[in-house]
C-alpha cells in the first residue's frame, strides 16, 4: 500500500506561484507513475501532470509551460511548481499514484489540497 500526503496549497493572486508537495510512503517498487489531478466545483477531475518511474513527464495542454512536475527520490516527494497562476486554476489538487502488481493495476489518491487564485 502506498500513501500520499499533499501540502502547499493556499491562496495566491493571479500571476503568482505555488509549489505543491506530495509525500509518498509505503512500498514503491511497483509504482508506475505519480501525478497531480485537480477538480474545480461542478467539474470532473482532470489530469494536470504525471511523472513516470523512468522520469518522463506528461502535462495537460493548458498547463504546459506554466506547471512543472518533478521528484526528489531521496525524500520520496513529488512536486508541482505552478507559475503564472490564473483564476481558472482554482481547484482542489490531488496527488495520485498508479502501479502494477502481479499483473493488476492499482491506484491511490491523496486527500487533496485547495488552491485558490484570485484575480
Amino acid at each position: 500500500q502506498v500513501q500520499l500526503v499533499e501540502s502547499g496549497g493556499g491562496s495566491v493572486q493571479a500571476g503568482g506561484s505555488l509549489r505543491l508537495s506530495c509525500a509518498v510512503s509505503g512500498v514503491l517498487s511497483s509504482v508506475n507513475a505519480i501525478g497531480w489531478y485537480r477538480q474545480a466545483p461542478g467539474t470532473q477531475r482532470e489530469l494536470v501532470a504525471h511523472i513516470r518511474s523512468d522520469g518522463s513527464t506528461n502535462y495537460a495542454d493548458s498547463m504546459k509551460g506554466r506547471f512543472t512536475i518533478s521528484r526528489d527520490t531521496a525524500k520520496s516527494t513529488v512536486y508541482l511548481q505552478m507559475n503564472s497562476l490564473k483564476s481558472a486554476d482554482t481547484a482542489v489538487y490531488y496527488c495520485h499514484v498508479q502501479g502494477r502488481l502481479f499483473g493488476s493495476i492499482w491506484e491511490n489518491w491523496g486527500q487533496g489540497t485547495q488552491v485558490t487564485v484570485s484575480s
